[in-house]
């Protein structure tokens, strides 16, 4: 028997691949080999018990079996008995023996014949999976290798090599190698099985199904026929779509900006999280569900009109979003199945479009105000951009310069017209000029022009291509320069030569210059008025020699700010006695000048008159007092003198001789006369004391100039002189002093009736004027010559100039006061043998209590 089991063993070893029915008879053949040893050893152990209890029998013989306490008869019955037992068992051990070993050769017969079977089925399963267009990887356990049987067509890509072929990404397309490797995780870590379409790189699909058992893990890969390989592009195809699609709609969802899918007629059939959210919408499935529409009505009915002319519309439309209008750059195409939109808000561009144009338009404005020629050329060397400094500079005709004309052709035009200066080798010349296209740093050049004008060149390049010329026009600058310097060198000469200080600080309060009477006006020494001294040095210095020193006040101003930079004027008087006028400007460019004049001898003359002048105003007011206290007394006796004269000419006082009579009319006519200059001259010492105040009413012109010709009839009834009124278009009524008007026109009229022929005419002439009114005498003496105009109005100064009466001189100025007063004037038109007109121009309203003039 132990020689049977060998080759069944062998032969199940041999077969190398044993599937689930080779394993299972292999086990009962085991199985009963295990019984058949296993009563055959319990016969064994029977027999090896009872040999030994007959070989004690044996050798013990009677002596043992006394000492035992047993007869020999008895002993030998029992050896007896125990031979017939052994013999017995054994013989039934045999008999079993033979019968097992009969099953067990059965038994192996049909294990031998079964695993014949095993092998032949073996056979045929490798052959099988061995045929060519398909290969299967079996996993036995988590730790094992992978086996490989079979193998795949050379078109399908596929290596034969096992690590290679393991590598899926290295012969799958990229998506295929990805969804293979997850297929077969999940189906190794969860039994998931799977069926799958895959692409290798060289375009091949092929189907890969994956099955898990209890002990093994098995993926085939199998190489598909022409219908199955077209099959499977279309659903390798259908994939890739799928997945593009899922990806498209995903980035579309993503997206900030609204989109939507519609069907063919029309109605939403999907929107991203943009579009829900523009429309207020719960999630994009309400929208579509509610028809919630992005844009309006009528931009809807203008899509559906262009897609009937071509399959996309694209447009700049308007809607409302969040209770505010914005634009929207739609994008709308129309397919067989229905169409898709995108829409991208415009608002902020539009809005810095907007603000783009506007600031370009002002950039443009403002360099057209510019005096400096500016022209802007693009990337292709057109000129896009110039002002009209630069159209002015060139005198070029405004097409041309439209017609975007290129650099080097505006140049060859310069230089034809002769408007720029000939070049020793004009191309190379040109062409170093254009290389400003091709710089990255600015360029300046000088041009000389042949009508003598000095231009600087800025060749400035922009970032984004083209280049910026500016043509700045400095003959002007270089002919002002030099003049400047000119002028710096005059004045320093003209300073050092001056008999005034001058000295100017800078912001920083450092001296700037200074000329040598600065120095020796302020006793100062050569090094300490010397430039970059500050004016905090030179204040310590100057202080010493002055008790009330301005220079605190000087350094506050030069150091100080803005609103204590101010002009100042003063004068302040040095230890030594010299006294010094200043005066600090500040200048335009933060510097202060300060100026000091040595005006001792000035101020001395001005105290001198001064002391004078208050002496000439102490005995002015000394004489109008004078003249005043004098007139009041004077008054009282003529007022004495006037009533008693007039009591002697009653009647009731008694008959007077025809002489005293005379002395008595006499007397009167003196005393009124000297009662008149008495009363001009307190009207005029009222005047100047500044105490004369105007009782402004109503004047009636009319009545006013009765009452005026009434106190003078009798002087022109003496010499036969006719008065002559012209108020024809005179004012009935103007605003005035109706008692000074009256004694106004009293002194013209004895003016007039002292100075007019005999027999002649006075006239009184009074006119309306747009602002007041304006009376005129008019006598045909002898008329006034030039030098007396002048002190015409002057107080105590009798003209007789021909006149019939001497008087104390004050019948004018009394009428050049009183009218001032009135806010009016008087002038005086006269020449000879012109006569004299004095013409007096009174306010409609006066102004009130005014000075009178001297």
């Amino acid at each position: 028997m132990p020689g049977d089991y060998p080759p069944c063993a062998g032969q199940a070893v041999s077969g190398g691949h044993n599937d689930s029915v080779t394993m299972g008879s292999a086990a009962r053949g085991g199985s009963l080999l295990w019984r058949a040893g296993s009563r055959v050893g319990k016969l064994l152990a029977s027999s090896a018990l009872v040999g030994p209890l007959l070989g004690l029998s044996a050798h013990a013989g009677p002596a043992a079996a006394s000492k035992a306490g047993l007869s020999v008869s008895t002993v030998e019955v029992m050896q007896l008995a125990m031979f017939v037992g052994v013999m017995g068992a054994a013989l039934v051990s045999a008999i079993f023996l033979i019968r097992e070993r009969a099953r067990t050769s059965a038994q192996n017969v049909e294990l031998r014949a079964r695993l014949a079977d095993v092998n032949a089925a073996l056979q045929r399963s490798e052959a099988l999976l061995n045929l060519r267009g398909q290969r299967v990887v079996v996993w036995a356990s988590e730790n094992k290798k992978p086996e490989l049987v079979g193998t795949l067509p050379v078109e399908s890509g596929a290596p034969e090599d096992r690590a290679a072929f393991l590598a899926f990404g290295r012969w799958l397309m990229p998506r295929s190698a990805a969804a293979l490797e997850n297929a077969v995780a999940g189906l190794r870590e969860k039994a998931k099985p799977f069926d799958l379409v895959i692409e290798s790189q060289a375009g091949a699909p092929l189907e890969v199904h994956g099955r898990k058992s209890a002990a093994h893990v098995v993926v085939r890969f199998v190489s598909l026929s022409e219908t199955q390989r077209s099959e499977a592009r279309l659903k390798i195809e259908n994939q890739r779509l799928a997945a593009d699609y899922d990806t498209m709609l995903g980035l579309l969802n993503a997206l900030s900006m609204p989109a939507w899918l519609r069907t063919a007629n029309g109605r939403l059939k999907w929107v991203n999280r943009a579009y829900a959210k523009a429309v207020e919408a719960e999630n994009a499935e309400a929208a579509v569900r509610d028809a919630k529409e992005f844009l309006g009505g009528q931009a809807r009915e203008a899509i559906a009109a262009q897609h009937k002319s071509r399959p996309v519309f694209e447009q700049a439309l308007s809607t409302v979003i969040e209770g505010d209008r914005r634009m929207f750059a739609v994008t709308d195409f129309a397919g067989a199945d229905g169409s898709a939109g995108l829409a991208c808000d415009t608002s902020a561009i539009e809005t810095i479009r907007n603000e783009y144009e506007r600031t370009v338009r002002s950039h443009a404005d403002t360099l057209d105000q510019l005096n400096t020629a500016v022209a802007i050329f693009d990337t292709d060397e057109k000129l896009r951009f110039f002002n009209q400094a630069f159209q002015k500079l060139w005198g070029l005709d405004s097409g041309f310069l439209h017609s975007a004309p290129d650099n080097a052709l505006l140049l060859d035009r310069l230089r034809s017209e002769g408007k720029i200066a000939e070049q020793p080798e004009w191309r190379r010349w040109k062409e170093s000029l254009l290389g400003a296209y091709r710089a990255v740093e600015s360029q300046e050049h000088w041009w000389h022009l042949p009508d003598g004008k000095t231009i600087r060149v800025v060749a400035n390049p922009q970032p984004k291509g083209g280049v910026t010329w500016v043509f700045e026009n400095l003959t002007e600058k270089m002919d002002l320069e030099s003049r400047y310097q000119t002028a710096v060198r005059v004045q320093g000469e003209t300073l050092d030569n001056l008999a005034e200080g001058v000295a100017v600080f800078g912001p920083d309060g450092r001296l700037r210059l200074s000329n040598p009477a600065f120095a020796a006006l302020w006793g100062l020494d050569a090094d300490a008025a010397k430039p970059n001294v500050h004016v905090s040095t030179i204040r310590d210095l100057c202080d010493r020699r002055a008790a009330d020193s301005p220079w605190r006040g000087f350094v506050a101003a030069i150091t100080g700010f803005d609103d204590e930079r101010r002009d100042r004027h003063g004068q302040t008087e040095l230890n030594n006695g010299t006294v010094l006028r200043y005066a600090m400007i500040p200048l335009p460019n933060g510097q202060v000048m300060m100026t000091f004049v040595d005006v001792t001898d000035s101020v001395n003359v001005e105290r001198a008159l001064k002391d004078k002048n208050e002496a000439l105003e102490k005995s002015d007011q000394l004489k109008n007092e004078f003249v005043q206290h004098v007139s009041y007394e004077l008054r009282s006796p003529l007022t004495n003198i006037i009533g008693f004269t007039e009591l002697l000419s009653l009647p009731s006082t008694g008959p007077l001789s025809q002489k005293q009579r005379e002395y008595v009319e006499h007397v009167g006519s003196s005393s009124a006369v000297l009662l008149t200059i008495v009363n001009d001259i307190l009207d005029l010492a009222t005047v100047d004391a500044g105490i004369m105040e105007l009782d402004i009413s109503e004047v009636h012109v009319d009545r006013t100039i009765a009452a005026a010709a009434e106190l003078v009839a009798d002087r022109l009834e003496e010499h036969a002189i006719r008065l002559k009124i012209d108020a024809a278009t005179a004012p009935k009524t103007f605003h005035g002093d109706e008692i000074r008007i009256r004694q106004i026109l009293y002194n013209l009229l004895s003016n007039a009736a002292n100075y007019a022929p005999e027999a002649s005419t006075i006239t009184l002439a009074c006119r309306s004027l747009a602002e007041g009114v304006e009376f005129s005498v008019h006598d045909d003496g002898p008329g006034m010559p030039p030098d007396l105009l002048d002190s015409v109005f002057r107080r105590f100064e009798p003209r007789t100039n021909g006149g019939r009466r001497r008087g104390a001189g004050l019948g004018l100025s009394i009428v050049k006061s009183f009218v001032e007063l009135h806010g009016g004037s008087v002038r005086i038109e006269t020449g000879k043998d012109k006569g004299t007109t004095v013409i007096c121009a009174f306010p409609d309203t006066p102004s009130g209590i005014r000075a009178a003039a001297e």
